[in-house]
């Protein structure tokens, strides 16, 4: 019987010691498999990162191997912006361009693209015919494509990675006026960007007794001028020139000007008349088929911009594109920047205008099936509504990595969102595409501005912007609590939540709008701290009694003072340091010469009344507890010198901060 016991609790022993020892190799199986499939994913991103490097390596290899083969003889339309200030008659100056050939209705007229108009080589030939005297002109170019929103909105948009889309700018200038703020940005930009520019001098049609001979090349205008109308031009010219070298160019007028590479070129025009448009023209062909050849040979490459971003009835979410290099084609797949994330879609239609002779029939777009640079189009895809404005666009060909292109597409993106501190105290910022969003970005970074940023988006603002602004409120920054819009709709959910949460939202269409109303607004908040914190700063001062004006011994004590050092101020706690530091009251008036005043400075005689705030100040007597040969000076502490620092810097002097200093040890602050 016992042996039977034994045996089989012998056996269930090894089962159970084999069973452990399985479950001990399995275990060890799963552990070694899981330390595989982590290794795969180590190698998967690494292979990944590889592989995306490796395409885009071949990507630019290509576009490298297309600039080499690329024809030099055959160029694309120069892409033209227009900037200056408000009112100096930029788009007066676009439709008169625009108009050419218009009325003729042929075929070679001057055609409207979206978001761009073209101007043919033989518009421009025709155009300034006058100029040449018949003589014929040798151009090279198909013609011009002229950005039609004028502003630097669309300069700042037409910015490729690294260098402006745009080939050429025309700067308009008002020759009545001058230099103006939104000019000297153009001028900035333009240096910053080192694009080629031309200034047109506008609005010569105003100079007084000007006879005007419309679409008259400028210098035969100025031959049938009266020498009282020359003269006027000359020194207003002058002027003009004078503030253009303040700002740092070389200006001359055009047939004037030995060295353009030097000298900016200055076209005098006139918009209404049209004076002067033939020569702005010529000079534009000239320049860019001369100087800039290699930039404008035409690429089999796709490459293109994204101007904005509209929804339209019956088509959905659409983008407008500048076609810079390559074709479009319906069906192509394209990689755009979106604000969650890239956008991989396919073209469902390209939309251009008709000829300009039927611009007037509304909305009627023209279909094509294919267009070639240089253009302005219309894409029509789906998923597009989060496309960012100002951003590339990529056309995915066979040997393209989709991976890679959408990396590169969101590479302008992480630029700019690397560029905020989202931890820190700060503004949020919001603008309509992403160029306004940077050259917002970059006026709030620049010294004159320097207002800190915490958040940024693109696009109208939402519920979800305001509560993030709120969270400036959250952290005890109230004057944060700000959203600067630059030219973007506020939705009435958006508005309604922010009068709830106290934030503050800034709209305006002009960056130094939005600047001049958040100064003023900090500008409020500043002195509402001021004034709450009035109380607790405390400003250092010595004050000594003049014995031969006391006019009341006991509470309110009213005596006559020397300020001796610092700054006597109504409300400021005084004591005794050499009677026990024995407190007295708060300063509650002063009176300089029978007239009072809330501020008494070093060297000053005041009448001053103290008034106590306790029961034991009450008691206290001037003959009894101190008199004229004890200084009185403000009582400070450690808060009342934060409260200083933080709110009232601004109006302490050197030697006030040395008096702090001084008093620090007499009442033993740390």
């Amino acid at each position: 019987l016992l042996l039977l016991l034994l045996l089989p609790q012998d056996e269930d022993e090894e089962s159970v010691s084999e069973e452990a020892s399985s479950e001990e190799e399995s275990s060890e199986e799963e552990s070694s498999s899981y330390e595989s499939s982590d290794e795969d994913e180590e190698d998967s991103d690494e292979e990944r990162e590889r592989r995306i490097e490796e395409a885009r390596e071949k990507r630019l290899e290509r576009l490298a191997k297309a600039r080499e083969s690329a024809d030099k003889s055959v160029l694309r339309s120069p892409i033209c912006c227009i900037l200056g200030h408000v009112d100096v008659g930029k788009t007066k100056i676009l439709d008169n361009i625009r108009r050419t050939n218009v009325q003729d209705g042929e075929a070679g007229g001057i055609t409207q693209q979206i978001g761009a108009t073209f101007v043919p080589a033989d518009a421009i030939d025709k155009r300034t015919a006058p100029l040449r005297g018949n003589r014929p002109f040798d151009m090279k170019l198909p013609g011009l494509l002229v950005i039609d929103t004028p502003g630097h909105e669309s300069f700042t948009n037409l910015r490729a990675r690294g260098s402006g889309l745009c080939d050429i700018a025309v700067l308009i200038v008002d020759l009545m006026h001058g230099l103006e703020q939104q000019t000297i940005e153009s001028i900035n930009m333009l240096k910053m960007r080192k694009t080629p520019f031309i200034i047109a001098l506008n609005k010569c049609d105003r100079l007084y007794g000007w006879k005007s001979v419309p679409d008259c090349p400028i210098r035969d205008a100025f031959k049938r001028q009266k020498d009282h109308v020359m003269k006027e031009f000359d020194d207003r010219s002058s002027q003009v020139f004078l503030q253009l070298n303040e700002q740092g160019l070389n200006v001359s007028l055009y047939w004037k000007n030995t060295d353009p590479r030097k000298y900016v070129n200055v076209v005098p025009t006139s918009a209404i008349t049209g004076e002067g448009i033939p020569d702005l023209l010529q000079l534009m062909v000239k320049l860019t088929q001369s100087m800039m050849q290699d930039r404008l040979t035409l690429l089999s490459e796709t490459q293109a911009t994204v101007l904005e971003v509209k929804t339209m009835e019956g088509l959905g979410t659409t983008v407008d594109v500048v076609l810079v290099n390559g074709t479009l084609k319906e069906g192509d797949r394209i990689v755009v920047c979106g604000l969650g994330g890239p956008i991989v879609t396919r073209i469902k239609s390209l939309k251009t205008p008709q000829v300009l002779k039927e611009m007037r029939v509304k909305g009627q777009l023209v279909e094509h099936k294919e267009v070639r640079a240089a253009m302005g189009v219309k894409i029509v895809a789906p998923g597009l509504e989060s496309a960012v404005a100002g951003t590339s666009l990529y056309v995915m060909g066979p040997d393209d990595d989709e991976e890679e292109l959408k990396e590169t597409v969101m590479e302008d993106m992480a630029d700019i969102f690397s560029k905020v501190d989202k931890s820190g105290e700060g503004v949020c910022v919001q603008a309509s595409t992403l160029g306004s969003l940077e050259a917002l970005l970059t006026f709030l970074d620049s010294d004159d501005v320097q207002i800190p940023v915490s958040g940024i988006n693109i696009g109208p603002i939402h519920k979800k912007d305001v509560l993030r602004a709120n969270v400036m409120n959250e952290k005890g920054s109230k004057k944060y609590a700000v959203i600067l819009a630059f030219d973007i709709p506020v939705s009435k959910e958006a508005r309604e939540l922010a009068v709830e949460y106290n934030v503050k939202i800034f709209t305006a269409d002009i960056i130094y709008h939005l600047f001049d109303q958040f100064t003023a607004y900090m500008k409020q908040i500043k002195s509402q701290e001021q004034e709450a914190a009035r109380l607790e700063a405390v400003f250092p001062c010595t004050l000594q009694i003049l014995p031969q004006c006391v006019f009341n011994k006991k509470d309110p004590i009213v005596v006559g003072v020397d300020v001796v050092e610092g700054i006597a101020k109504v409300g400021t706690p005084l004591a005794v340091p050499t009677q026990a530091g024995i407190e007295l009251g708060r300063i509650a008036s002063l009176e300089l010469n029978h007239k009072a005043v809330d501020v008494a400075r070093a060297g000053q005689s005041v009448a001053m009344k103290i008034e106590a705030v306790t029961a034991e100040q009450q008691s206290r007597m001037y003959g009894r507890h101190f008199d004229h040969n004890d200084q009185l000076v403000s009582k400070i502490s450690r808060e009342s010198i934060n409260a200083l620092k933080a709110h009232f810097a601004d109006e302490m002097t050197k030697d006030d901060w040395r008096l702090v200093v001084k008093l620090k040890k007499v009442w033993g602050v740390q």
